[in-house]
């Protein structure tokens, strides 16, 4: 599979022209005041979008933010029901984009993140048995209970692995997937390392549980995850037609990106149990550097300076 940079070459060639949006001279339409955003229901869109969501309403936007499977959510951007996503996960989305790109339904925004991976894992007393790679799995069939620990039901990550299953590709045939939601996988986790019990599951970067367990990457799942570990870059896409209609929240959506320690940070606190746009706050406070490079050129709804409206909310 190719790297996402390849899949989307730069940045709009997939779509056959590219998204241009240019800092915004002018304040939006009473049209673009709500902002509607899709969440799969995965914490570090929780997190991402919480930040977006912290950051317009200084700005005189409302976020909308509808909990949607992944399919669910591009069939409203392709209905014009949400208008932006901060989680198209590439490659593993690709399926999915290039349904999108046929329909002409989305445009590419920004790239938010780089350095992300996605793809199978198990605990590192598991690796420590020699299970390093797909190919180890099915020599230890018995031992994992012929199980893999996938995420919600719909998503492209197990969409892959149960291609895989039904390929028969590593000797996998005869195992099933176990569809859950993140937190019920995760637990899943927790409960076998108690017992030091052999697990297999989706695993990714950014997300605290790099740190909450003792994990490893498998190798050989680049045909179905992607090289590298799956390595994968996350973009922000927007409904066809959005950008146009509201091109300073396009444009702010344009700057905004974010890093792997900033997401393993707030998705720690999320999952710790503090609210999303708190914690998102106290971040933002933390980090007011990031506000000149995310503000820069954008307004409020009503025009006024973008990053003195932020800094006031903010108490900077």
């Amino acid at each position: 599979m190719k790297k996402s940079s390849v899949v989307y070459g730069l940045l709009g060639v997939l779509f056959g022209t590219a998204v241009c949006i240019t800092s915004a001279r002018a304040a939006d339409a009473e049209a673009c005041r709500v902002v509607r955003m899709s969440d799969p229901g995965w914490t570090d869109i929780t997190a991402t979008n919480a930040v977006a969501s912290v950051l317009l309403a200084a700005l005189g936007y409302e976020t909308d933010i509808k909990t949607l499977s992944v399919p669910i959510g591009y069939e409203s951007m392709k209905n014009k029901e949400i208008d932006v996503f901060l989680g198209n996960w590439m490659p593993a989305q690709t399926a999915f984009i290039d349904d999108l790109k046929k329909a002409d339904a989305v445009e590419i925004v920004n790239r938010n993140l780089e350095g992300a991976k996605f793809t199978l894992a198990v605990p590192s007393y598991v690796a420590a048995q020699g299970i390093k790679d797909f190919s180890d799995l099915e020599k230890h069939a018995e031992e994992f209970k012929r199980t893999i620990y996938g995420i919600e039901p719909g998503a492209p990550a197990n969409a892959s692995i149960q291609k895989m299953i039904e390929a028969n590709d590593f000797g996998l045939g005869k195992w099933g997937l176990v569809e859950s939601s993140e937190q019920g996988m995760l637990s899943q986790v927790e409960r076998a390392g108690k017992n030091k019990q052999p697990i297999v599951f989706l695993a990714w970067a950014p997300h605290p549980m790099n740190k909450q367990f003792e994990i490893e990457y498998l190798s050989g799942g680049d045909a179905y995850f992607g090289p590298n570990y799956g390595g994968a870059e996350v973009y922000t896409l927007a409904r066809t037609g959005w950008s146009k209609m509201c091109p300073n929240a396009a444009g702010f959506f344009q700057k905004l990106s974010f890093d792997i320690e900033m997401e393993n940070t707030l998705m720690g606190e999320i999952l710790g149990g503090k609210d999303p746009k708190d914690a998102a706050t106290a971040w933002l406070k933390e980090h007011p550097q990031s506000l000149e490079t995310w503000l820069a050129g954008v307004t409020t709804l009503d025009g006024a300076p973008g990053l003195d409206a932020v800094k006031a909310s903010l108490g900077l």
